[in-house]
């Protein structure tokens, strides 16, 4: 049987799909952080664990092709990250050709058949990409979470935590948006609130976003008034970018979920907007592509993503 591997590798978590030849996935794998940036060399042994898992009992040389979307693939002309990718392939069992891609270009293709166009990424980091060919032509923001990634989750929940401390007065929090946050915490004064965030990782900030969304929705003042402002940062973010020539992308969870900012983001664009699916299966596409003819490949993107548009 002839196989092909997709992988999408994030700061969170590494994901890997394996599909026929006629786009049926066939096996799903999942590992730790595969962001090289974040972990170095270690993220190639999580993207091998997810490899793993995904082929289980098949024979990794009936794998043809394969595609790896990578978090901070800026770093992949590292010739120690570069050397242990190629060690993890081997040491799978793979002796098909790997190609390393930003996950930008993997996020687009499992939104869109599209040659070029743009992504814009809102997940844990925020970042927006202009695609042609399947190729980052230029980015915008990404920069990690103490320089840039304005509008993101961890951005939304970085914020929030921000506010409310700012606001905090007297011996009891305001209700809303300030109760979820020190709820969640598990703190009863600012002073608390401040030790607990000194001692939290990044990651626990992104993982308050959703409380901000859901705070939105009911209609909390100040979490509509952040969820508005994350999805403003988010489009000049993508306008730093120029009309991108074919359909925008949305990917990452605060915009392929049903979020406020998602739907304040979809209000503020004109033109061909579609989600992305998964960005695994995406790669498995761009892996596919590269061993069918371009019409055989657009028939099999609409059979594994479906996108739809806005």
């Amino acid at each position: 049987m002839m196989l092909v591997l997709g992988v999408d590798a994030g700061g969170t978590a590494s994901r890997a799909v394996v599909a026929t030849r006629d786009g049926t996935v066939v096996g799903r794998g999942s590992a730790g952080p595969g962001n090289p940036t974040a972990v170095g060399p270690a993220a190639a042994r999580s993207i091998g664990a997810a490899v793993r898992d995904a082929l289980g009992e098949h024979d990794p040389a009936s794998v043809v092709s394969g595609v790896a979307g990578i978090a901070g693939a800026g770093v992949l002309a590292d010739p120690e990250v570069t050397a242990a990718f190629t060690s993890e392939w081997s040491h799978r069992g793979l002796i098909c050709p790997v190609a390393l891609v930003a996950d930008a270009v993997t996020a687009f293709a499992a939104g869109t058949s599209a040659r070029s166009g743009a992504a814009l990424i809102a997940g844990t980091g925020a970042v927006a990409a202009r695609i042609d060919d399947w190729r980052v032509n230029r980015t915008a923001d990404g920069l990690g979470w103490l320089l840039g990634d304005e509008g993101s989750g961890m951005w939304l929940g970085l914020q929030a935590v921000r506010s409310v401390a700012r606001a905090w007065s007297g011996p009891t929090v305001d209700g809303g948006l300030a109760a979820v946050i020190a709820a969640r915490a598990g703190v009863t004064s600012c002073d608390e609130l401040v030790r607990w965030a000194g001692r939290q990782q990044p990651a626990a900030f992104a993982a308050l976003a959703p409380l901000v969304c859901g705070s939105a929705t009911a209609g909390d003042a100040l979490a509509e008034r952040l969820t508005a402002e994350a999805a403003a940062r988010l489009v000049a973010t993508l306008g730093e970018l120029g009309p991108p020539d074919g359909p925008v992308v949305l990917a990452g969870s605060l915009l392929t979920k049903t979020t406020p900012v998602r739907a304040a983001v979809l209000a503020s664009l004109a033109g061909p907007v579609t989600t992305a699916g998964d960005p695994a299966v995406g790669a498995a596409w761009l892996a596919l592509r590269q061993i069918t003819d371009q019409e055989e490949a657009v028939r099999l993107h609409h059979r594994m993503l479906r996108p739809a548009p806005e």
